[in-house]
């Protein structure tokens, strides 16, 4: 109780951990990470240490429209290993031969790049706690440095007694089984999650991660599934669960993983790493299911700046260490810009730390004060999270316009964290060239992740759109001639008549893709300023034949895919938009059906 009554007394009241320092500083991203610590399933040498395990690939990707390639996941994947993510959950490999395919394929990529340090970040794959889950899961990230298998099962009343119709009894030894399955595949590094444990008898917990500990867990994930717990609930129940299991607390690590339901993911992941939690899950951006995760930058950012001042003895029960993460924040802002052009999801501008409002003052005081001196209305600087301030956004001085050669391109690609290969690099130069042409003043560098965006779209494309045409005017009926090729290699053309030019295109497209789809939502932004700035345009769609069911693996058949297109010209960004959209629900048919023939087949 006494650790409750200070949590209320330091958290709830508003001077959230600690006393704020007579003289704040701004961050520097040169003081912003620790040295990391040697990776050993179960324990953490350094007590402070806080792991960061990223889930943007698998629960970040059950976001509505948010379905990625294989290859944009890879991208991901390299970029959260230069960040400097501990542990990167990469999908769900029991969900379909593509999952698989896509978690595989990082194991073998970027779970085998060790750095000068000897850092390699963990590959994890997830599944549900039964021997056919758990043995594709660890398939899947078997080949890799360092591989993790995670399992979960709910354990709150309203799940076991509605969604599993299972006594408690039985979920604890399901739970056991299905740890001293993994372990005896060979896995010694093994994640188990008690679903729903946000909403669970405390005591019941207790005796499950005691019963999953012996049978050979190495890490605790404790999630708040449905985002009910405030941090004062929360924190403490870290507490009491490490307290309920004594000694064997000391052969684990206990994690975290809050939803976002009440706006509070961050808050209560920094309480629980508070009360002994040493890692933290969270997802780029906080994208995720319905109100999303713990953002990763917000978590960072918090533990960076509070970590080294406000924990220990000025934390919220007076004890216990610094906190800090291995995380270098100046790779924030180009991971964040790979996930929101790769996903097709905004980031809402008041988002903290990735927002474009983030570090922008319009208050007449604030801006004096700014000019004056730049702490007194920022508590970091944007540079410490990669993000240049004026015309230092285009990188080192150079410009890239249509005199620029591909070297320069490749050179400034890869500073913002983009691997490419001679083809795509080809193929990127070959946009940037036709672009540069008809822009003046150069291209910045999200006019580059929209071109890459856009490359990556149709590199795994069923359809590529090959030219758009429209007639429009007063008088006249929207028109557009629409070329596509398609998946045989053979172009054709449509034409088609709408409300406007772009409702003419996607009507073209329609009818050569014979897809039928909604039109759920429809965005465009210039990417920059000027007349001829380049436009992104952003959608969602959804199938309009399909009805909503639940596949065994828990994923829906019937999902929204998101596409994005740049152009300096709006009617060709749109089309390509829309193309990628339903590119992505092509290729998302194709890997339902197969995950169902397979399972036909096991039947």
């Amino acid at each position: 109780m006494a650790a409750v009554r200070c949590t209320i007394a330091a958290a709830l009241i508003g001077q959230a951990w600690g006393l704020v320092p007579p003289q704040p500083t701004q961050a520097r991203h040169t003081t912003l990470h620790a040295k990391r610590p040697d990776y050993i399933p179960g324990v953490i040498s350094d007590p402070g240490y806080v792991r960061i395990f990223d889930t943007t690939l698998r629960d970040g990707e059950q976001s509505p429209g948010a379905t990625l390639t294989s290859n944009e996941k890879l991208d991901i994947a390299r970029m959260l290993a230069k960040l400097g993510v501990d542990i990167i959950e990469a999908g769900f490999p029991i969900a379909s031969p593509d999952d698989f395919d896509a978690v595989n394929q990082i194991a073998r990529v970027v779970g085998n790049e060790v750095d000068e340090d000897g850092y390699v970040p963990v590959i994890c794959g997830l599944s549900r706690a039964n021997p056919k889950d758990i043995e594709r899961a660890w398939e899947a990230v078997k080949p890799a440095v360092r591989p993790r298998v995670h399992t979960f099962i709910a354990t709150s009343p309203i799940h076991m007694e509605t969604k599993l119709k299972k006594t408690p009894d039985e979920v604890l030894q399901i739970a056991v089984d299905a740890v001293k399955f993994a372990k005896s595949l060979g896995c010694d590094d093994i994640e188990f999650s008690p679903e729903d444990a946000g909403r669970s008898d405390p005591e019941f917990l207790i005796k499950v991660l005691s019963a999953v500990v012996d049978a050979g867990a190495t890490t605790l994930n404790i999630p708040d599934t449905t985002g009910w717990n405030v941090p004062w609930e929360f924190g403490p129940l870290i507490q009491q669960l490490r307290e309920g299991l004594g000694e064997k607390a000391d052969r684990v690590v206990f994690s975290t993983h809050c939803q976002n339901d009440l706006g509070l993911s961050t808050a209560n992941s920094i309480a629980g790493a508070a009360h002994g939690a040493r890692q933290i899950e969270c997802t780029i951006n906080g994208i995720g299911e319905r109100a999303g995760n713990a953002a990763l930058e917000e978590v960072v950012m918090a533990l960076a700046l509070k970590g080294p001042t406000h924990f220990g003895a000025k934390g919220p029960c007076g004890e216990g260490p610094d906190l800090r993460t291995g995380i270098d924040p100046v790779h924030i802002t180009p991971t964040s810009n790979m996930v929101k052009e790769y996903t097709g999801m905004a980031v809402q501008p008041h988002k903290a730390i990735v927002g474009a409002n983030a570090f922008q003052h319009e208050s007449g005081i604030h801006q004096d004060g700014m000019i004056k001196n730049k702490q007194t209305y920022e508590i970091m600087t944007p540079e410490s999270i990669g993000l240049m301030r004026g015309d230092q956004q285009s990188g080192a001085g150079i410009v890239l316009g249509k005199h620029s050669g591909r070297n320069a391109v490749s050179t400034r690609l890869n500073e913002l964290g983009y691997e490419l290969d001679d083809d795509k690099l080809q193929a990127i130069f070959i946009r940037f060239k036709e672009v540069a042409e008809r822009k003046k003043g150069g291209l910045d560098d999200d006019d580059l992740e929209a071109l890459v965006a856009d490359e990556v779209y149709s590199a795994q494309a069923m359809w590529r759109l090959e030219r758009v045409q429209v007639t429009t005017g007063s008088g006249v009926v929207p028109t557009a001639t629409v070329a596509l090729t398609g998946p045989d290699g053979v172009e054709r053309q449509g034409v088609a008549m709408g409300t406007g030019p772009v409702d003419a295109a996607y009507k073209a497209i329609d009818a050569l893709t014979s897809v039928k789809v909604h039109l759920e939502t429809y965005s465009m932004e210039s990417v920059n300023a000027g007349i001829e700035a380049m436009a992104t345009t952003k959608v969602v769609v959804n199938p309009v034949d399909s009805a909503t069911s639940l596949h065994s693996s828990g994923y829906t058949t019937s999902r929204k895919f998101s596409g994005s297109g740049s152009d300096t010209d709006v009617v060709v960004s749109s089309a390509r938009a829309y193309v990628a959209a339903v590119n992505k629900l092509i290729r998302w048919n194709m890997r339902r059906a197969a995950a169902e023939q397979v399972e036909a087949q096991e039947a």
